[in-house]
């Protein structure tokens, strides 16, 4: 924070915001006002479809065709953008206004290498030729946490993890240098060390005169980043100031409502410390993935793993982005064929099996993906999403396959008024939870959960914890849940697997792994979560 920030003339000034869509009820945002000085950063909290994407995307004109957007007042350094056009736009985005979507795989071009990705911007507004775009490409990426930024830069969006796509996004938008940076939701898909990383970047650009609106359902990032702090409700700002001031002393009961849902207690999961051992009804053994890279050579992506996952309990599994997570479970869905190694379940081959033979298997084993909005088909709606499995793997009728869908959708929190939307009409948090609703339809044995709670708010994120957690206890669901939140991890596992560089360092019940962990990277890991300071 700097300490003239507050004197200077605001570098964006927002007044009476509004954003309505075709045939909505009510107004997307209503009302919405605030100020950005230089050097400041200015958050926007709230439940998902509260509003805050939106405005965020207002801001630079990207809301959408179709859609009403209106204002007393939008200034940036003193000149109106009401009447920009779209041109106009393209001339201030990147350049003089930095923009980290939410879906980073969504925002990067899959035809484009990584390092051209990044230094597009500096191409678009002539700031640097080829070569010093590519040598500049891979100092973004380093500068934000990215590994070996080299092999990386050389690689498309689709070879990165979920992670890494979200640092390589941060690089581009930050590439130009622009006096403002609008960030929504920038740490959802990062590990709590990585985030650290990224928060340490955000905290360089506030302190070098940018100003920063932090869009984020993560009240602890907002407390250690944010200098004011608006709380949207139903398209609304229903609180409005001082960081701190709102944070120890909310005023407007949705506010306390934010605060109570992240300083809820521990432990969804049920014990088993005290039980007999539970058979394992998915077993991994020796899995090995290794990928070839473009010019020779591989990349290792998991090492050497045994895994089991006990019937009826929940085995977590943390690490940093690019640690294996992720391929991991893809391993052991059969979704990716193994390098080497087995896949068994109910103690019978299964990464062996042809597809064809797997086919039956896949209703009993369900899957809520890292990247919803990836993962379903943009011309669909939310019944038919939700519905297929129903479809490909039961003789359910029509009828009582749409009561299954309502019912399921009421369960994640949604309404029967989202049946008809497509996934681009839906916030994030929402599509997250038509994925979990998804897999749930079929009523599965095992539920591999792949980040389901990365782009949800702390109130929606302690609904499904607890969904999650009455359905491991009562239908002894077994689970697998990948997860960079250590926070969510600790509330919801009973066991809990590291990851680090395609390895498996350590291992053990929850409880124990949190209270004493042996290794030193497991120590490091949960000194980087962060705290609210209220």
């Amino acid at each position: 924070m700097t300490a003239t920030g507050a004197a200077q003339a605001p570098l964006l000034r927002v007044r009476g915001l509004s954003v309505r869509f075709p045939g909505a009820d009510a107004p997307a945002a209503d009302d919405v006002g605030f100020e950005l000085r230089a050097g400041r950063v200015v958050a926007i909290v709230g439940q998902s479809g509260s509003g805050k994407s939106v405005t965020a995307r207002a801001l630079v004109g990207l809301v959408g065709g179709g859609a009403a957007v209106g204002a007393e007042e939008l200034t940036l350094d003193g000149a109106d953008l009401r009447s920009l056009s779209e041109r106009g736009w393209r001339r201030i985005r990147g350049r003089r206004i930095g923009f980290v979507l939410q879906d980073a795989l969504q925002a990067l071009d899959p035809l484009k290498r990584v390092g051209s990705e990044v230094g597009e911007v500096l191409r678009e507004h002539r700031l640097a030729g080829r070569s010093e775009r590519v040598v500049r490409a891979r100092e973004l990426l380093a500068d934000v946490g990215v590994p070996d930024p080299e092999l990386r830069a050389r690689q498309y969006p689709h070879e990165l993890s979920g992670g890494l796509r979200q640092r390589a996004l941060i690089a581009s938008s930050i590439a130009a240098g622009p006096g403002v940076l609008i960030a929504d939701e920038p740490t959802t898909a990062l590990d709590v060390t990585v985030q650290a990383q990224v928060l340490g970047v955000l905290r360089q650009l506030r302190d070098a005169g940018t100003g920063i609106l932090l869009i984020s359902h993560d009240l602890a990032v907002v407390s250690q980043l944010a200098d004011e702090v608006l709380v949207m409700h139903g398209g609304r700002v229903v609180e409005h100031g001082p960081v701190d001031e709102v944070l120890r002393a909310p005023r407007h009961q949705h506010t306390r409502d934010l605060l109570a849902a992240v300083t809820r207690g521990p432990a969804v999961a049920d014990p088993a410390s005290d039980e007999a051992p539970r058979v394992p009804v998915l077993t991994g053994r020796g899995l090995r993935k290794t990928y070839r890279l473009p010019g020779g050579g591989e990349l290792v992506a998991v090492r050497s793993a045994d895994l089991d996952l006990p019937e009826g309990l929940v085995t977590g599994v943390v690490g940093e982005s690019g640690s294996g997570k992720s391929t991991l479970a893809a391993l052991l869905l059969g979704l990716t064929p193994p390098t080497a190694g087995v896949v068994e379940y109910d103690g019978q081959p299964f990464s062996q099996l042809t597809e064809a033979r797997r086919r039956p298997l896949r209703r009993e084993i369900g899957l809520v993906p890292q990247d919803p909005y990836g993962s379903f088909d943009p011309r669909s709606r939310v019944g038919g999403i939700v519905e297929e499995p129903l479809i490909l793997h039961t003789p359910l009728r029509r009828a009582e396959r749409h009561d299954r869908v309502v019912e399921l959708l009421a369960e994640v929190g949604l309404g029967p008024e989202l049946l008809q939307r497509t996934p681009a009409q839906l916030s994030g948090g929402q599509r997250q939870r038509v994925a979990i609703a998804r897999a749930l339809i079929t009523s599965p044995r095992v539920l591999v959960c792949d980040e389901p709670l990365s782009a949800l708010d702390a109130t929606v994120q302690a609904q499904i914890l607890d969904l999650l957690g009455e359905m491991s206890r009562k239908r002894r669901l077994t689970m697998l849940f990948i997860s960079h939140d250590l926070g969510v991890v600790r509330r919801i596992c009973d066991r809990v697997v590291v990851m680090k560089d395609g390895d498996i360092v350590e291992e053990g019940a929850a409880d124990a792994l949190f209270a004493d962990p042996r290794h030193p990277y497991t120590r490091d890991l949960l000194a980087a979560v962060p705290v609210l300071r209220v």
